[in-house]
């Protein structure tokens, strides 16, 4: 990272006491820890996120996971070896068929968590925490668009595959019909016909190509031909010369703790939040906020115009932010994630992340990163598990030393051992140890804990 004179000063708040939660409705069993960030770098988010803590707006909360009633696990999406699921499949030739004729989805949602923004991340800090996003000019713009329009807010905003209609239900139950007609041709299996159009593709690409036709008729291929579609193929499938509708992004630089950074090995916008803005026709429906991060994209939460909620914009954005994240990789090596918030297994309308796939889970323990399968196991038996097989194994970043811990006392940085002799009042030592645990010892001597 380049060098700069940015640092990270944060405010601590504790988190004993319960709160309601927005996954289970329980009014007291919400537990997390939370600080208020009034800077931040984006190598220390990158090092809080992959200790369990997350951002909304300023404010930065992290679960107490053996004592909350709904665990909120860390996950992140291998972004290079994605290949998008059947649902994924379907939403991105949704959006294109709404593009390139205007056919409007008939149902209206996929069963989207809709708890609030504010419920999601568990805020239960400062009552301003909820008010920077909510009252950005890019999101009052889309509610204020068409009259009084109540917006629809996500922690990530992301779309539950699970539910989304399948046409096996009562509602597409085919007519009674004559049977079949003797003059049609017979029917082929679609996994056939699949594998011939798959072929004819190859050869038009070959011939095109400039491959000698040898090569195309080679019966070797078909190895190439089984080679799973990638993701952007789907997002870029071609459209008409004129289609209907006009979709195109614009990124903008958003209000944020985080503190710009620009690395010359690093992306050529820099690292940072940005506004993801969606526009339609030149009309702006819907806007996302992503992280971009040393090693990461991590998505904040995106707010959608109502009217367009069958298109699944949930969704389509995250797997737009995917792609994202691979093309960012060309130019940082290094940003190969994509970190979709939290993982709830015990909320049902949560495991929808669990299909963005190769995807891990961060151990609420060792703070290390653990495949999602061989975690679902533990979690069908209880809310809250240690993913982390080697039970010799610890946090590598455990606190050691607070008197290295920095602090930032009458506007002078210095390290906790020399504050303790300093400060005035009654002792904090046990306040500052449980935040220095949290943020860990690299973090402790990095970041600046305010002490009034």
């Amino acid at each position: 990272m380049a060098a700069g004179s940015s640092c990270t000063i944060v405010e601590y708040f504790g988190g004993d006491d319960g709160y309601r939660c927005g996954y289970c409705k329980n009014e007291k069993g919400n537990f997390s820890h939370g600080m208020w960030s009034h800077a931040m770098t984006v190598q220390d988010y990158q090092d809080l996120i992959d200790r369990g803590w997350r951002r909304s707006g300023k404010y930065v909360y992290k679960p107490i996971m053996n004592k909350t009633c709904c665990p909120q696990y860390t996950i992140r999406c291998h972004a290079l070896n994605f290949q998008p699921s059947k649902t994924h499949k379907k939403i991105l030739k949704k959006m294109s068929k709404f593009l390139s004729k205007g056919e409007m989805p008939t149902e209206q949602g996929d069963g989207e968590p809709m708890d609030s923004l504010c419920e999601e991340g568990g805020l239960h800090g400062p009552a301003k925490v909820c008010h920077p996003e909510v009252a950005s000019p890019v999101v009052t713009a889309i509610l204020t668009e068409e009259g009084d329009t109540t917006p629809v807010e996500f922690e990530t905003a992301r779309k539950d595959p699970v539910s989304v209609p399948d046409g096996r239900g009562p509602e597409s139950t085919p007519k009674p019909g004559v049977g079949a007609d003797p003059g049609r041709p017979l029917c082929r299996k679609a996994k056939e016909l699949r594998k011939a159009r798959r072929l004819q593709k190859e050869q038009k690409r070959q011939v095109g190509g400039g491959v000698p036709a040898s090569v195309t008729s080679n019966p070797a291929t078909p190895v190439q031909l089984n080679q799973p579609k990638a993701l952007e193929e789907f997002i870029n499938e071609s459209l008409p010369d004129s289609p209907l509708h006009h979709l195109e992004f614009r990124r903008f630089l958003c209000d944020s703790p985080l503190e710009m950074e620009m690395s010359p090995d690093g992306p050529a916008a820099g690292y940072g939040s940005f506004h993801q803005q969606y526009w339609l026709d030149d009309r702006i429906v819907a806007v996302g906020v992503v992280d971009v991060l040393p090693t990461c994209v991590s998505s904040v939460y995106l707010y959608y115009h109502p009217d367009f909620a069958s298109l699944s914009l949930g969704s389509y954005s995250a797997l737009r932010e995917v792609a994202f994240t691979r093309q960012l990789q060309k130019q940082s090596p290094k940003l190969c994630f994509y970190y979709l918030g939290f993982y709830i297994h015990s909320c049902n309308k949560m495991r929808y992340k669990g299909q963005y796939q190769p995807s891990d889970l961060l151990c609420p323990e060792t703070y290390v990163f653990v495949p999602i399968e061989r975690c679902i196991p533990s979690l069908e038996q209880t809310h809250y598990a240690r993913f982390n097989q080697d039970p010799d194994a610890g946090d590598t970043h455990v606190l050691k030393d607070l008197g290295r811990a920095l602090v930032l006392y009458r506007r002078t940085v210095m390290p906790y051992a020399a504050y303790a002799r300093k400060r005035k009042g009654s002792n904090d030592e046990m306040e500052v140890a449980q935040y220095a645990g949290l943020v860990g010892q690299v973090c402790a001597e990095r970041i600046l804990l305010y002490r009034a």
